[in-house]
């Protein structure tokens, strides 16, 4: 058996971690609105207030726009063959800045926290010139 490509597996880490996001935004939510309203319809919306439950919200938020790019190149890369080199350097990367970024936003440290997006932005893009040589 082969082992798999590095996009691959940074695929399968940013999932760990999307998952990982997810329960800690719902999980810390719940703790503010209470189980009864999240285990019900949500009719009547209510809105997360505190510190904590909001910003795992927005870092939550926050991956989601980035996500689908990062397993669309990864899987491009990989389909089309041209895994590996600054490609691969660009997913991990990514994942390493997405990783770091979550804490960065939770215990509010705002100018590494940028750097953390800014540099996983810049991940993103050797991925795409690699997908483009």
């Amino acid at each position: 058996m082969q082992p798999l490509p590095t996009e691959i597996v940074m695929l399968d880490i940013g999932v760990i971690l999307l998952i990982g996001q997810l329960f800690l935004q719902s999980v810390s939510s719940a703790f503010e609105v209470g189980g009864q309203y999240k285990a019900g319809s949500r009719d009547d919306a209510r809105i997360v207030r505190g510190k904590f439950a909001g910003r795992a919200d927005r870092a939550f938020r926050n991956l989601l726009e980035t996500f689908p790019a990062f397993a669309a190149l990864a899987l491009a890369l990989t389909v089309t063959g041209r895994n590996g080199g600054y490609g691969a350097l660009g997913a991990q990367v990514w994942i390493v800045a997405r990783i770091l970024y979550v804490p960065l936003y939770l215990f509010h440290i705002p100018f590494a926290r940028s750097l953390a997006w800014f540099v996983s932005m810049f991940a993103l893009v050797a991925m795409l010139i690699r997908l483009f040589e």
